[in-house]
Order: structure tokens, then C-alpha cells, then sequence
């Protein structure tokens, strides 16, 4: 009988954002061996989709170590060696039982000593398991995908839609061509151009023109004959990294010029594309966003979901702070990251007055903490299995969390920072979403699967934290010449490799 090794480390690195992530943020999500099955069968995640087909085969699955967390600062050196030590001396222990490892990496994990970790760990696991050891992968979107990092694996898949709802299809992709090349059926080879951009996560909704379009095309591009698979890697702008911009790969089935063709033919795409895709959507400052907030509720459109989409570190109080100064309908701000305030007020309880400095806690940037006082309306524990769309049947635990109400505006603060993408926190605090004029979310395309059927409008509030849609003001270091916008312009049909066997 087959058997694979299953595995990940996963990660989107904000390297802006001055604390470090720790190995401890890592462990609060961290399933090992067996427990990888039941953690993750039948769930909309990578892992819930390698299982998937596993299953389906009848391949017995050993599992390694899942070790992720929410976006945040860099990795510490420290956390990465242990999670790195443990992930290797596992798969190790399987080399000789195990016919090929299945794993997740996010693409943009960076630590202050190592700008891309992940290519280290699979530099780790190439030595350990051998050259020919058959090693696929699967990655997000908003990966930063070199050629150095994709050639040390035999397969790579990524997302194709943002919001990432298609995460158990990536995972079985993934896990479906790993198996074909076990059984001989096919011989993988890569191709890979870099069109020299990296889009602000904001403008990389999949189903937002242009990128709809492109994104069509790179689903028709997949299923050219002899096409394997094709992967458009956005890039995540706020990795300040060598490696840093989108990635077009392409697998073929023994056909690298076919794959440099069809590379070739969607990175020169995205070129052409480039300005266009950077005015995707218009961005509202906080007053402006209000000022159209409160038109649209006088003609009776509601919910207006209100998007402060720079927040990298869930905690901004620009919007916040001015949403309290004007009180513009009645308003519900989901999942604030605020542990100080979140234990505070379940101390307190349900039905206490509460005043307190919320938020503005991670960086300078994220803005300062403001006076808040409200009354407690849920106090305690929040852990469930997530509804919505985005990582259905994913298990989550936010710690000790509140719901603070000031008649106006409702805030839940949570102990561990999460972004709010569907509308589980309402149900799960005992919410009713129908009341509320205005949601305030944090997300960047993810929210869209669950909000966008219900919202009356959308506006994009531009804040000064972490993640803008401008990347001028920035403090890069790292980015090479020749990524847009950020530096100089790229060459008109970008930089195109041939990986031969992905090896």
C-alpha cells in the first residue's frame, strides 16, 4: 500500500511590524501525527484536501507536524529552527516507509536572519530524504516564489482565487500529481517568469476585473494539452525580501518549452495589465468613507461594509477612532485583537460598564489606543469550527474574548489575533448581523465570499498602517530593481526560467 507523509509550516510575514512571531504562536494551532486526520479530514484547507485524496487511493497518510499562525511580524530564528528541526527529523523517521511527502508552505514566511525559511527547510528536507525523493507542495496566492525555492520540489501548486476558497482544491491538485508521478504516468517539469510587480493584497481579489480576466486566462492556460498545471503567485507586498513580486509557474508533462510558452504568454499579460491592476477599486480615507457611508444608509442601503484593509496587525484605531467621534449608524466592529482588553472584560463579565484604551497596540502605525467605554455583552471562551466559506470546518480558538457595546458601535476583542472574513463572529457572540448599519472588517479579498452577498455596499478605507495600497511609504530595503511599483519598471516580457525536472 502507498503512503505519504504529510506536513506544513505556514506563515504570511509582514517583516514591517516590529515584534517578532514566536514559537509560541505556532503552538496554539499546531497538530502532530495521527491528530493531522481528524484535525483536518473534510475541512476547506490544504491539508483537508490532501486527505481528501489520500482517502480516495487508499494511501495510508503519516503525519508530520501542521504548525501555522495568523500574519504577523517576522519569524523568530529560534521558532523556525525548532518547527524546522521537528518537521525534518520527522519526515526522516518515514524516509524509508514513506513513498513522498505532501506539503504546505504559505510562499512569503521571512525572518529577520533568513529571508525566505521556507526554501531553507526544503534545502533541509532535500538533504535528509534524498534528490529524488518525491517532495509536492502546495502554496498560497500571495506567495513570493523564486526559482530557488520552486525547484527544490517536484510538484508546486498554488491558490487560484482570493478569497481562498479553493484551498482543499489546491491541497488535491497538488496531491493528484504527486500520485500520477508516483505511478509513472507523467514527468513534471517547470517553467517559471517573474513579470517584475507585486500587487498590494487589496487589488488581488480574483474576481475583480482585471485580474478576473487574467485569472481566466490562467485556468485556460491549465488545460492546454500537456499542461500539468499553472499557478499565478501574486506576490505579498509587505515582505520586504529579494524574492518579492508575482510568479507565473507552469508544470508540463515533459514539455519544458511548453511551459516556458505558456509562462511567457501570462507574464507578458500581466505587464501589460500592471496600472490597470493597481486601480482596481477607489479608496476612501476615514472621513470620506463615513461621509459615503451615511449617504448610501439615507437611501437605504445596508449593511456598508467598511474595509480597513491596511491593518496588518488587527488592532488599527484610525477608522475606529473616527467612527467614534462622528457615530454614524449603528456599527459592529469584528474581532479587534486587543488580549490587555479581551481578559479585562472577561474578568469583568457579561453586563459590567467597562472604560478602557483600545487597540493601537502593535505598531506606532496601527494608530494610538482610544478611550472606549461600553458595557460587556458576551465575556468568555471562543472556540468553534468555522461555517463560512473561507477554511470551512477549520477549528479555531481566540482565547478569552468580549463583546463591548457603547450603544453605538460594538467591538468583539479577542486574545489571539484573527481577521474577521465571515460572519461567525456574530453567530458565535450572540449577534444578530441584521442590526447593524455599518460592519468594519479588516480583511483584504477573503471577506468577500461571505460579505458580498450581503452587503449593500463595499468601501475601501486606506489607513497609515502596515499594509496600504500605496507601497511608496514603505521603509523596503530588500527589493531588487525592476519590481513595480516599487522600483524601476520591468522588462517588457519579464524574466522567464526553464526549472528542467523541478529538482
Amino acid at each position: 500500500m502507498m503512503r505519504l507523509a504529510i506536513g506544513g509550516l505556514v506563515h504570511e510575514t509582514v517583516t514591517f511590524l516590529p515584534a517578532e512571531t514566536t514559537l509560541e504562536a505556532f503552538e496554539r494551532r499546531a497538530v502532530r501525527g495521527q491528530a493531522i486526520a481528524a484535525a483536518y479530514a473534510g475541512s476547506n484547507t490544504v491539508y483537508g484536501g490532501f486527505l481528501k485524496v489520500c482517502q480516495e487511493h487508499d494511501v495510508t497518510v503519516e503525519g508530520l507536524l501542521c504548525a501555522e499562525c495568523a500574519p504577523s511580524g517576522p519569524v523568530a530564528g529560534s521558532a523556525f529552527q525548532a518547527l524546522a528541526d521537528e518537521i525534518v527529523s520527522r519526515a526522516t523517521l518515514w524516509r524509508d516507509d514513506a513513498d513522498g511527502l505532501l506539503l504546505h508552505l504559505h510562499g512569503a514566511m521571512a525572518s529577520r536572519a533568513d529571508p525566505d525559511p521556507e526554501r531553507t527547510l526544503l534545502l533541509r528536507l532535500r538533504e535528509a530524504l534524498g534528490e529524488n525523493f518525491p517532495i509536492a507542495v502546495a502554496m498560497d496566492l500571495h506567495g513570493n516564489v523564486g526559482a530557488d525555492k520552486a525547484r527544490l520540489a517536484d510538484i508546486v501548486c498554488g491558490f487560484r482565487r482570493s478569497p481562498h476558497t479553493d484551498m482543499a482544491e489546491t491541497g488535491e491538485r497538488a496531491a493528484r500529481l504527486l500520485l500520477r508521478k508516483l505511478a509513472g504516468e507523467i514527468k513534471p517539469v517547470m517553467a517559471m517568469a517573474r513579470p517584475g510587480l507585486v500587487l498590494p493584497s487589496i487589488f488581488t481579489a480574483t474576481d475583480i476585473s482585471p485580474l478576473r480576466e487574467i485569472m481566466a486566462e490562467v485556468h485556460a492556460a491549465a488545460e492546454q494539452p500537456g499542461i500539468l498545471d499553472v499557478t499565478l503567485f501574486t506576490g505579498f507586498a509587505y515582505a520586504d525580501v529579494p524574492e518579492i513580486g508575482a510568479t507565473v509557474l507552469a508544470m508540463a508533462d515533459g514539455d519544458t518549452a511548453l511551459a516556458i510558452r505558456t509562462v511567457e504568454r501570462l507574464s507578458a499579460r500581466l505587464v501589460a495589465a500592471r496600472e490597470a491592476l493597481y486601480n482596481a477599486a477607489p479608496l476612501y480615507n476615514p472621513n470620506d468613507a463615513l461621509d459615503k457611508a451615511a449617504a448610501l444608509l439615507a437611501e437605504g442601503v445596508r449593511p456598508v461594509v467598511l474595509l480597513e484593509h491596511a491593518d496588518r496587525g488587527n488592532d488599527s484605531t484610525h477608522l475606529l477612532e473616527a467612527m467614534v467621534e462622528r457615530g454614524v449608524g449603528r456599527t459592529a466592529v469584528p474581532y479587534l485583537h486587543d488580549p490587555i482588553v479581551a481578559r479585562a472584560a472577561a474578568n469583568a463579565g457579561v453586563g459590567s460598564q467597562l472604560m478602557t484604551a483600545l487597540g493601537g497596540k502593535s505598531s506606532e502605525l496601527a494608530g494610538a489606543p482610544i478611550l472606549f467605554t461600553g458595557i460587556v455583552k458576551f465575556a468568555g471562551p471562543l472556540r468553534y469550527r468555522i461555517t463560512g466559506p473561507y477554511r470551512t470546518g477549520e477549528e479555531i480558538d481566540l482565547g478569552p474574548a468580549a463583546v463591548i457595546d457603547n450603544g453605538d458601535i460594538a467591538v468583539i476583542v479577542t486574545t489571539q489575533s484573527i481577521t474577521a472574513v465571515d460572519t461567525d463572529p456574530f453567530s458565535q457572540c450572540g449577534l444578530d448581523i441584521n442590526e447593524f448599519d455599518i460592519i468594519a472588517l479588516r480583511s483584504k479579498t477573503h471577506f468577500r465570499a461571505a460579505y458580498e452577498p450581503i452587503a449593500g455596499a463595499i468601501l475601501i478605507v486606506e489607513t497609515p498602517d502596515w499594509g496600504p495600497a500605496d507601497l511608496f511609504g514603505l521603509p523596503y530595503r530588500n527589493v531588487p530593481p525592476g519590481i513595480y511599483p516599487i522600483t524601476m519598471a520591468p522588462p517588457d516580457d519579464g524574466t522567464v526560467e526553464g526549472l528542467d525536472d523541478g529538482v
